[in-house]
């Protein structure tokens, strides 16, 4: 077992694209952590240099306290685990999980025992006579795990393992794969764009965008505590919602007022890009005194107010809550919850998450008329303008370590 420290490491690929850019993690002995965000953040590419698979342009990575730079792959202690399973064809299962151990030359009785003891904590026991294509997915994974356990690495290294099976199987094998590192306690590093996945499986997650380390915390922290707006928008289905707009003051009350965006698509990068143009016709609500301090400073400018799904719905929670007009469009039912997609004056992609019974024929809710909705204040969060723009509704004390 082993910490694994990166130290300003970075990938610079020919014509000066810049995929890595020099980012520091230490992931402690035993953690489980995992990397998540979109496609093309670095993720796979940071998991690769952890591997000796793709050569770093800059930094250092130290695994176990000893600089593996220049190190190969086999000789750095770590075991992958890849998205296609990379087992041989031709070869058993008993066979795809000990050549390993046979290219160190190690006796057959330590191989046996380490093979027999990975298949008994896989529960593939019954399959080891039995060739990759007579597999499903899901054993077919158990089975490329059960390579990696046999090696008894310093660290385990998942790229994307569980992106190949159906959503029903996913669930169970994230679940094996959690009880698996509660089991072995091995240093373990995870890449997914599934943040579902970050969320359940790691002690901690590294939010990614553009090479760079966006937040490195505990899954709840990241969530209910997002240090910028990509990681509010990334962590947390439906994603949270976000209104640009300008605040003011008066009647010693900061008031949020909603705006429109003039040359902004809203969507995707673009967010916070273009001109607010105020008035538009939008909400205003009044905000919390408690974040007076943190936002006081933004009187008279554009930012962006965060609203998740959940601390939206159709009655009011205590005295702490903003209400506002929408318009109904969609609902989707969940089972006990529903999404409830609406309207603002200035924004078509509002969604709710909401218990079912609160949207009871008694209610009149019907789609395509206008309603009251309720922001829970106690929830709320108010960004700067831009991608990744600074949550100033946290308090500044609070210190999101990338380390």
């Amino acid at each position: 077992m082993a910490r694994v420290e990166l130290e300003q490491v970075a990938k610079v690929y020919p014509g000066g694209i810049r995929a890595v850019d020099s980012i520091d993690l230490v992931i402690e002995d035993r953690e489980f952590v995992v990397l998540v965000g979109p496609s093309g953040c670095g993720k796979s590419t940071t998991l690769r240099m952890v591997a000796g698979l793709e050569e770093i342009s800059g930094g250092t990575i130290k695994i176990g306290g000893r600089v593996v730079n220049d190190t190969p792959p086999k000789d750095r202690d770590i075991a992958m685990v890849f998205q296609n399973y990379a087992l041989y064809p031709h070869m058993s299962v008993y066979n795809n999980m000990a050549f390993g151990l046979k290219l160190r030359k190690m006796p057959k009785a330590e191989i046996n025992r380490r093979v027999m003891e990975a298949a008994k904590i896989l529960d593939i026991e019954h399959l080891l006579e039995r060739k990759p294509k007579a597999l499903s997915g899901g054993q077919r994974q158990r089975v490329a795990v059960g390579r990696a356990i046999v090696r008894e690495p310093a660290a385990f290294l998942f790229d994307e393992p569980l992106s190949n099976l159906d959503a029903k199987l996913r669930v169970t094998t994230r679940a094996e794969l959690k009880r698996l590192h509660q089991r072995l306690k091995t240093t373990t590093i995870y890449v997914t764009h599934d943040q579902e996945e970050a969320m359940t499986l790691g002690d901690r997650i590294v939010c990614m965008r553009d090479g760079r380390i966006q937040q490195a915390d505990t899954p709840l922290e990241t969530y209910y505590r997002p240090t910028n707006r990509f990681v509010a928008g990334f962590i947390g289905m439906p994603p949270m919602n976000f209104f640009d707009g300008s605040l003011s003051l008066g009647g010693g009350k900061i008031s949020f007022t909603e705006g429109r965006m003039a040359g902004s698509s809203q969507s995707g990068d673009e967010m916070g890009r273009g001109e607010l143009t105020l008035p538009a016709g939008g909400f205003t609500i009044d905000l919390p005194d408690r974040l007076r301090e943190r936002i006081g400073g933004s009187v008279g400018k554009h930012v962006v107010l965060g609203v998740r799904p959940e601390d939206l719905s159709f009655a009011a929670r205590g005295s702490e809550s903003a209400q506002i007009s929408v318009r109904l469009k969609v609902v989707e039912p969940l089972g006990r919850e529903m999404d409830v997609y609406m309207a603002t004056a200035l924004r078509d992609d509002v969604v709710a998450r909401v218990e079912a019974p609160s949207l009871g024929a008694d209610r009149g809710m019907v789609m395509d008329s206008k309603v009251e909705a309720y922001i829970d204040l106690r929830k709320i969060h108010v960004f700067e303008p831009g991608p990744t723009g600074k949550n100033m509704s946290l308090a500044q004390e609070k210190s999101h370590a990338l380390i």
